[in-house]
């Protein structure tokens, strides 16, 4: 483990530059999007960097529930690999970045608990995390009361945080408190890891961080307002008061009643459409979070160019990554279900940035 500088990025640099160049290239996304159905997209699929996590499953047992669960198996790896060798001051974020999937696996934990779903029904919806991971998530499932599954939580980073929200969960009923609140502390500790790092470090990481919290923090108050009908008050204690570009002020103004779009083409105004999209908010809310993504893989592929000696460029490479595998588990769902190409396409991010 090196401490930083050209010496501590050098070795890091050269390993995810090679990492970076096996994301898929436009001519090899064209072939994934006109395989004939999902055996065929498996198939084509063995033969690339998730060959060896496919197969570790049976071909009978790839549905592609368990299909995506086998190839985020890459991105948890990568992780690894990529922190074990990161110098130590940039170590906390990286792992912190990495967390966010534990957090999706607790929700998707409680989720499941609510549902009164089995332990093989939830299995495969969460992410493979291994060993890593310090959620007792079956033990959780099989509690099959939400008191006993927080409980079981008890001396992880996650217990304060949900035995404080039950309070609420226990008059209401209602799970969103509970996520609420894993959401906002999971963001509130990524943005002190940013602003721990030293200065160079700091700059490249808050382009990319902080730009993914303004995407989420943006999207979350548009939609407690939208679907969620949120009081003013209830929508700012929701939201996160800090961010890159989308500052409390905006927030807050979306709380207090003003025009959406106004709001969003002020700090976007390379966005397209939006006043159309924000008249049919419950179709349109999805193309606009596609447009905000495809403006942070913009700025992960920027990270690229010029200076490599910081810890943008391995932030850049995972979250490209994590865009790629989101995007194939869109398309083995549609080719499992035999959905047209035009009726997916909107979906898929990366084919929008890929490279070649």
């Amino acid at each position: 483990m090196s401490t930083g500088g050209v010496s501590g990025y050098a070795a890091l640099n050269a390993k995810v530059r090679v990492m970076y160049s096996t994301l898929f290239t436009h001519a090899e996304l064209a072939s994934l999007y006109d395989t004939a159905d999902f055996n065929a997209l498996i198939a084509l699929l063995k033969n690339t960097k998730y060959g060896p996590y496919l197969e570790k499953a049976k071909d009978k047992d790839l549905s592609p529930r368990r299909a995506a669960f086998q190839i985020r198996g890459r991105l948890t790896n990568d992780y690894h690999s990529i922190i074990q060798i990161a110098p130590v001051h940039a170590q906390a974020l990286l792992i912190q970045r990495l967390r966010y999937f534990e957090l999706g696996n607790l929700k998707a934990v409680l989720r499941g608990i609510v549902a009164g779903s089995t332990w093989d029904r939830v299995r495969y919806v969460l992410f493979p995390l291994g060993s890593e991971t310090v959620l007792p998530a079956q033990e959780m499932v099989e509690a099959g009361n939400m008191a006993g599954a927080v409980e079981l939580l008890r001396g992880t980073p996650y217990y304060e945080t949900l035995s404080h929200a039950m309070k609420r969960y226990s008059t209401e009923q209602n799970i969103f408190p509970l996520e609420v609140a894993l959401d906002l502390n999971y963001w509130r500790e990524l943005w002190q890891d940013v602003n721990r790092l030293p200065s160079q470090d700091r700059n490249h990481a808050m382009r990319l961080v902080g730009t993914l919290v303004d995407l989420n923090n943006l999207m979350w108050a548009i939609r407690y307002r939208v679907y969620y009908h949120l009081s003013e008050e209830e929508l700012i204690n929701y939201s996160l008061p800090f961010g890159y570009h989308v500052r409390d002020e905006d927030i807050r103004a979306i709380a207090a009643g003003a025009d959406i779009a106004q709001v969003v083409k002020r700090l976007y105004p390379e966005l397209t459409d939006v006043d159309s999209l924000l008249q049919e908010p419950r179709k349109g809310l999805i193309e606009l979070e596609m447009q905000l993504n495809k403006n942070l893989m913009k700025q992960c592929t920027m990270a690229f160019v010029g200076d490599p000696f910081h810890v943008g460029i391995p932030l850049a490479y995972l979250q490209l990554l994590e865009y790629e595998i989101e995007d194939l588990t869109v398309l083995m769902e549609a080719k499992s279900s035999g959905e047209p190409e035009e009726d997916f396409r909107a979906y898929l991010t990366m084919r929008q940035i890929a490279k070649g």
